[in-house]
């Protein structure tokens, strides 16, 4: 399993009306172990959520239903692998 950060930056003017839908949707994944973490930037602009998936091929899969990114609420993302370390949450510490 790897891990992946991905950070979008929100269609200022769709995002607001699919959010509790996107919401829905990351907080299925959370109690499944798929999301480690989500949320929005404090200046409003989008947000970041921390995945974890088989590959990145899986990960797209998972992003590709997110109803941010089905009802176009999405103007841009990026996807980084990530490799956590250190921190109260990391398998080990």
């Amino acid at each position: 399993m790897a891990w992946f950060l991905v950070e979008i930056r929100y269609d200022q003017d769709r995002y607001g009306a699919v959010r509790p839908r996107h919401r829905e949707f990351l907080t299925g994944l959370a109690e499944q172990g798929v999301v480690a973490v989500a949320g929005p930037l404090g200046d409003g602009s989008g947000g970041i959520t921390l995945y974890q998936a088989e590959d990145r091929e899986a990960l797209q899969a998972i992003i590709d239903r997110d109803p941010y990114f089905v009802e176009g609420a999405v103007a841009d993302h990026t996807v980084r692998e990530f490799q956590p370390l250190i921190g109260a949450w990391v398998p080990g510490q």
